[in-house]
């Protein structure tokens, strides 16, 4: 039978500001040592680390982690765990102040200097981490999950997210090496930053640009309230608000609005209640959604266009960076505006990394991810909502009439997922089979014709195969064109 990790009291990290002296830490080779290797592989995802709460990750494991994590940017800063200064914070989730008791208790427990900024939106831990300076954080979230997961988001200095890749293997790795017996010696600070957050995000618009619009609003129970609601009344805006208080029981629909059940509901409300728009936030509201005045649901490619336009107004000539899953509408329309469109991988370390080489403005991914240089490369969900409060004022238009040239030219299938056993066979056989389009291989497969062009991409945690296809022509086109890729995925 699994043994299960060592709790140790939390209880030690609470105080602030005090000086952590490690809590009575078992000797080397004892059992919580030897039981550090019994942590979930399957908790490492390739963006962040997340499980079911108890049986998959708890906050024993949250303790190894925490302590692997300060290890780990220690070597990438060339300091000693002691010189390190990281940042915390969590979302709503029933379990998140035990989760991030237990994160703050391991980075503690190696000697670091903890700011906690207590429960926050994930962009707010983004901001701690960029405005001081410091050398990394951890976000206590399980972001759109339902309420039975727990997880952390990991970021080294300037608020660069580890990945897969590049970091969270290091964390498993050290884990599952052995960590050893902890130095103690942390202090822990709290901070509050809403204040200054809410000053930072203004920045984006001009605040006495925006019209007295009619705005529906659904923050599924997670972070939006507290994070995006003061700005708004700020704005002048009274809000029809729904879902808006956090709650981690979730009671109204899960926090991802993704999922086409979970924002049936403000599509409605939106028509019901003569809305100029709405706005729908993910659990940890990092990432917003957007509704059009018609109760239509607006893709992230053209929200990418429409928010490159904003960008491109405010900074001319920028660079702009949009993922190989998008629609030709954003390299359309930043060519239009005179910005330099640059295709990335899919990924948010892709994008922060990227984004600092080619000194872009603005990037968008399909998935909801909209990234902001002057705002430390990280993405938010707050002031994509206040860029389109901005441009539907200034321009004095509906959202639909924004997306009507988008939504009349290019045809898109949206992400179509498929079960494949041989993933990597099936890639090779799509080219083959496409051979007499232009290809290459930034990430997955991409296919281009003149009026038409696919990509397709490997999970990285599934049997899958991601399919995203555009069609110049027509919906009748898109659609023909998606039926006979598929038929080949599917085969």
């Amino acid at each position: 039978m699994r043994q299960k990790l060592r709790r140790v009291p939390l209880s030690l990290a609470l105080a602030t500001p005090t000086h952590y002296p490690g809590p009575r830490w078992p000797a080397p080779g004892s059992m919580l040592l030897r039981m550090s290797t019994l942590v979930e592989p399957g908790i490492f995802k390739a963006y962040d680390i997340r499980g079911l709460y108890g049986s998959e990750l708890d906050t024993g494991a949250a303790e190894l982690i925490a302590r692997a994590f300060v290890r780990v940017i220690a070597d990438l800063e060339g300091k000693a765990p002691s010189e390190l200064r990281l940042g915390l914070g969590r979302d709503m989730r029933l379990t998140a102040p035990e989760m991030a008791a237990a994160y703050r208790a391991g980075m503690c427990a190696e000697g670091a200097s903890v700011l906690d900024a207590g429960e926050v939106g994930t962009e707010m831990l983004y901001y701690l981490v960029g405005s001081r300076d410091l050398d990394g954080g951890v976000m206590c979230t399980a972001s759109h999950n339902p309420a039975s997961y727990t997880g952390a988001k990991l970021v080294k200095r300037g608020a660069i997210a580890l990945s897969g890749e590049a970091g969270i293997d290091d964390v498993r790795a050290r884990i599952e090496d052995g960590l050893g017996e902890p130095a103690g010696g942390g202090h822990v600070e709290e901070v509050t930053i809403y204040d200054e957050f809410h000053d930072a995000a203004l920045k984006f618009i001009d605040p006495t640009a925006v019209k007295p619009l009619r705005v529906v609003v659904d923050g599924g129970n997670g972070m939006a309230g507290p994070m995006v609601g003061p700005l708004l009344h700020r704005l002048g805006l009274e809000p029809i608000e729904s879902y808006w208080r956090p709650d981690g029981n979730f009671p109204d629909h899960e926090p991802n609005p993704m999922l086409e059940e979970n924002r049936e509901f403000i599509m409605r409300e939106v028509v019901q209640q003569g809305a100029d728009l709405g706005i729908a936030w993910d659990g940890d509201a990092d990432r917003c959604f957007f509704i059009d005045d018609q109760g239509a649901f607006v893709d992230g490619d053209f929200l990418t266009a429409l928010l490159a336009e904003s960008m491109l107004h405010k900074q001319p000539e920028a660079t702009i960076l949009y993922d190989v899953r998008s629609s030709r509408a954003v390299p359309d329309t930043v060519e239009r505006e005179g910005g330099r469109a640059l295709m990335n991988r899919v990924g948010h370390a892709f994008f922060k990394t990227r984004m600092r080489e080619e000194h872009a403005a603005f990037g968008g991914e399909v998935s909801g991810h909209y990234y902001f240089h002057d705002f430390y490369c990280a993405d938010s969900g707050t002031i994509p909502a206040l860029l389109i409060l901005e441009l539907l004022s200034s321009r004095d238009a509906r959202m639909s009439e924004l997306l009507e040239p988008y939504r009349s030219t290019y045809f898109i299938s949206g992400e179509i997922n498929s079960e494949v056993a041989d993933q990597d066979a099936k890639v090779e056989e799509l080219s083959d089979r496409y051979s007499d389009g232009h290809q290459y291989r930034l990430d997955g497969l991409s296919v281009e014709y003149d009026d038409w062009h696919f990509n397709v991409r490997p999970s990285n945690t599934e049997p899958l195969l991601r399919l995203t296809l555009e069609s110049l022509r027509s919906r009748e086109d898109m659609e023909r064109r998606r039926d006979e890729v598929l038929a080949v995925i599917r085969s």
